[in-house]
Formats: C-alpha cells, sequence, structure tokens
C-alpha cells in the first residue's frame, strides 16, 4: 500500500483522529489490501481478511507510532488475518509452505482438478454460479449481484453457503 505523496495529508489527519480522513483512507487502502489478500489468503477467505483489515486500521491507526511505517503495517495485518482465517478453514497455514509443499506431492493433479470439478458440479446451479463468478471470473459481490438480479446482501450470503458446501464436499 504505498500512498502516494498527495495521500500523505489524508493518512496524517486519520492518524490524527478525523474521521472524514479516516473513511477516506480506508477507500483509497481497500484496492490493495484487496490485491495483497488475494495472494496471500484462500480464494474463500479474501473478502473476510479484507474486512477484517479495514478494521483494524479503523480502530488501531491512532496507535500507530510511526506513519511512515503504515504501509508495512497494513501488510502484516492481512497477512495475519489470511493466516488466522486459513487455520480456521480446513486447519490449513497457507504460510506453512513445507507442509502445504507435501501435500500437493502426495496429490496427482488431475486428481486435484477431478476433485474440484466434481465439487463444483455438487452444487446446487445458483451456488455454483455464484462461486465461478467470483473466483474465476474474478468479479466484485456487487458486479455478482448485479448479473444475479439479487441484493449485495444476498449475493454475499449465496457465495457464503456455496463456499461452506465446497469445503464440507473437499473435506470429506
Amino acid at each position: 500500500m504505498a500512498l502516494s505523496e498527495t495521500h500523505w495529508p489524508v493518512l496524517d489527519a486519520a492518524h490524527g483522529g478525523d474521521p472524514a480522513a479516516l473513511a477516506q483512507l480506508l477507500r483509497l487502502c481497500q484496492p490493495d489490501i484487496r490485491r495483497y489478500a488475494r495472494r496471500s489468503c484462500l480464494a474463500g477467505d479474501i473478502d473476510d481478511a479484507v474486512q477484517e483489515a479495514l478494521l483494524v486500521l479503523s480502530r488501531r491507526l491512532a496507535s500507530l507510532r510511526v506513519l511512515a511505517a503504515f504501509s508495512g503495517w497494513m501488510f502484516k495485518v492481512v497477512q495475519r488475518e489470511c493466516r488466522r482465517l486459513g487455520r480456521i478453514a480446513l486447519n490449513y497455514d497457507p504460510y506453512d509452505e513445507e507442509r502445504a509443499e507435501q501435500w500437493l506431492a502426495a496429490q496427482d493433479t488431475a486428481g486435484l482438478r477431478l476433485d474440484l470439478v466434481q465439487t463444483l458440479e455438487s452444487l446446487p446451479a445458483d451456488y455454483r454460479q455464484a462461486i465461478l463468478l467470483r473466483d474465476f471470473a474474478e468479479m466484485s459481490i456487487a458486479e455478482i449481484a448485479a448479473e444475479l438480479g439479487l441484493s449485495v446482501p444476498a449475493a454475499k450470503s449465496r457465495l457464503h453457503r456455496a463456499r461452506q458446501m465446497a469445503r464440507e464436499y473437499l473435506i470429506a
């Protein structure tokens, strides 16, 4: 989250407690947080990690001692949240590379693809469509809602349920 020089006054004002500046800072940081979360989280945890990171930012920004450390601090917040969510879902730590490599080495690529296809095929059509739009077409929740003719909360709920069902199928 490399803020340009024009954003430093916003960061400084938000750090000083200005609610309008904080709201603007959150809007500025969200795309970078999401981009980092996509690289660091399991696909199903990206939205939750972004939301939690923004919440931490809004609550703890005032306690940050050196504003120049903001970017590094924010990356660590996202990374920590991705790890926490990864441990909860499927008892998996996305940063335990050795364990991940051992698991992947024991798996057959064709078998992994087949498991994924079978998982997606096992989902009801409306749930499968939500996952495909989000994780393969990389559409935002708002875009998914518009595409499916749903409200944003309904689209979030459908995606959440679809991911839960997919996890249950894969774990079994």
